[in-house]
């Protein structure tokens, strides 16, 4: 294994949305969903934990433009929280989610946001899945002292931006441009790349953020980038594009992009006999991928991701049994192990604070050191960042052939 420090990795990128997957939201039986507001109204910083339960709130994408991302997550939250609560539950009290749509929508994460911390009391608020909703809700949590924590905001200013920590945000995944560095030194060292082209979603700030850092650690490897080209969101037809790199000498090329682009432009550049790998972000991982790029082209296409369904853990493997039989045999996502792993991050922060309050859940969260997850092992940094690692993808015939997890 590799080991490298996260954290060490400049942070230039901002806001951006996270790959879809779909999964129907199983809902367990201590959920409330689209929960009305109480009819008394707790002071800020949560319950004082009276009752048999802990209320946590589950604010995310149920509606709307990137309702994969929401579902995909609380699929994973809900299957993990039926498991503590079927195991007795925190300290002997049964976590009670108030679950509610923000519908995609920024501004309604943060009036969400708002009404779960002073009108429903929950203690801590899973969500939004997209770091422009998580951003929006973070002013709100460190105003009523409610921590939130994200599983899958990865735009590198979420919880701190360079001088200053959101004292109630977290997230446990890693950023951005920690893809694009890690993806530059997989292509010098495991693929010999000597140089690159790139093509960018030059309307995707999660593209070019990559492509920025990617370009970076590309350089300070003694790799060249001979050919750039770019795309916005939606487009359908690359030939011209790609017609333009064909005639450059490259090794890889490097597409931080979604799979709905993504796809067909892998599809485009093997008709057009681009055999070059092809290297990606985590928005490579959704099916739609192989729907669009097929088969036959989805070779030799590496990318990063959270979690990959071949790591051999044990602990992954427990988890992968157990969401397929909650999910009619669904091979689970990364932003479904996300989901699953950012709720046993709160119960377990939830577990150690001194009372069942946001303060003292935001002081837990802090602290944790050494939690054990099925998309990796972490220590929460001071900047509220998780020190984990991230794996990289290998694809064969459009299905995972190979994980390589770099720590």
């Amino acid at each position: 294994m590799t080991t490298i420090n996260q954290w060490e990795i400049n942070m230039n990128v901002s806001r951006r949305t996270l790959l879809g997957a779909t999964a129907a939201v199983a809902v367990v039986g201590a959920t409330a969903c689209n929960a009305s507001p109480q009819a008394s109204t707790p002071k800020d910083g949560g319950s004082e934990g009276g009752g048999d339960t802990v209320k946590l709130g589950v604010n995310y994408e149920l509606s709307g433009d990137v309702a994969t991302y929401g579902l995909a997550s609380v699929a994973g939250i809900n299957l993990a929280v039926e498991e503590i609560n079927d195991a007795g539950g925190v300290n002997g009290k049964k976590i009670e989610l108030v679950q509610v749509d923000n519908q995609s929508k920024a501004e309604e994460a943060t009036s969400l946001a708002t009404r779960l911390m002073t009108q429903d009391g929950v203690i801590a608020v899973m969500g939004p899945a997209t770091s422009g909703g998580f951003k929006a809700t973070i002013p709100v949590a460190n105003d009523k002292k409610v921590p939130v924590v994200s599983g899958s905001a990865t735009a590198d200013d979420v919880t701190w931006d360079g001088t200053t920590v959101q004292e109630y945000a977290f997230r446990i995944c890693f950023n951005d441009s920690f893809q694009g560095t890690i993806m530059a030194r997989f292509a010098a060292n495991n693929l010999s790349a000597k140089k690159a082209a790139i093509v960018k979603d030059n309307s995707s700030d999660y593209s070019k953020g990559l492509a920025a850092a990617f370009t970076a650690e590309f350089g300070t490897l003694g790799g060249s980038i001979v050919a750039e080209e770019s795309f916005v969101a939606k487009e359908t037809d690359f030939n011209t594009i790609l017609t333009r790199l064909k005639g450059q000498s490259f090794d890889v090329i490097y597409l931080p992009g979604y799979y709905s682009e993504a796809g067909l432009i892998i599809k485009q550049a093997r008709e057009l006999g681009m055999e070059q790998p092809v290297l990606g972000g985590d928005g490579f991982d959704s099916p739609v991928l192989l729907e669009l790029g097929g088969a036959s082209a989805l070779n030799d296409v590496y990318f990063t991701n959270h979690y990959s369904s071949l790591d051999e853990d044990e602990n992954v493997a427990a988890f992968i049994e157990a969401f397929k039989a909650a999910n009619n045999d669904e091979e689970p996502s990364a932003f479904n192990a996300l989901g699953y792993d950012l709720a046993k991050f709160v119960a377990d922060a939830v577990g150690r604070a001194s009372a069942l309050t946001g303060e003292a859940v935001q002081k837990a969260m802090a602290e944790t050191k050494g939690f054990v997850g099925i998309t990796g092992t972490f220590d929460m940094d001071e900047h509220h960042n998780p020190v984990k690692s991230i794996v990289v993808v290998g694809l064969k015939d459009g299905k995972q052939d190979t994980s390589e997890k770099i720590i």
